[in-house]
């Protein structure tokens, strides 16, 4: 018989307490007992992720765009250059992100003269702006994005 861990899905061999993986504590004999980890809001702080810099001059002029700083897509860039961007796993999005933690319509931008409005659109897991669960907000400069396990960082318009 096989045990799967809660925390990271891995298969671990019937009769082991903690998971070969991710070292979580497995579910033994019905016993129903779940640790949940501290979030701590520099989590990945010192990751290589944080090295990364951007070139402003090599983005739009006129456009915002995301940057997808961690996640399953890292380093890919969108361009807000249409009126309405949706995001989602679905595969007409045109931000699409392709994770069963992000819903199939997940959220939308709108682009409203120089302002960008991010709403979310009813995801399971919502949508985080700078760590706050968020319906709707205009994006500042910097700000991050969480949807699903994606963090994307919005860049204004270079003027």
């Amino acid at each position: 018989m096989s045990v799967f861990c809660q925390k990271c899905g891995h298969r671990n061999i019937g009769d082991a307490f903690f998971c070969s993986s991710c070292g979580g504590t497995l579910e033994v004999d019905g016993d129903k007992t779940v640790v949940i980890a501290k979030v701590d809001s520099l989590q990945d702080a010192l990751g290589p992720q944080d090295n990364a810099s951007v070139d402003l001059q090599s983005l739009p002029q006129h456009f915002g765009t995301l940057m997808v700083r961690s996640g399953p897509q890292a380093g890919q860039r969108f361009v807000l250059d249409a009126s309405l961007t949706k995001l989602g796993r679905h595969p007409d999005s045109e931000i699409s992100l392709d994770d069963i933690s992000v819903s199939r319509r997940h959220a939308e931008i709108e682009r409203q003269s120089t302002e960008y409005v991010l709403r979310d659109v009813g995801s399971m897991n919502g949508t985080y702006v700078n760590q706050k669960r968020v319906d709707g907000v205009v994006l500042q400069q910097g700000d991050e994005i969480l949807v699903g396990r994606f963090r994307l960082i919005f860049l204004g318009p270079v003027e």
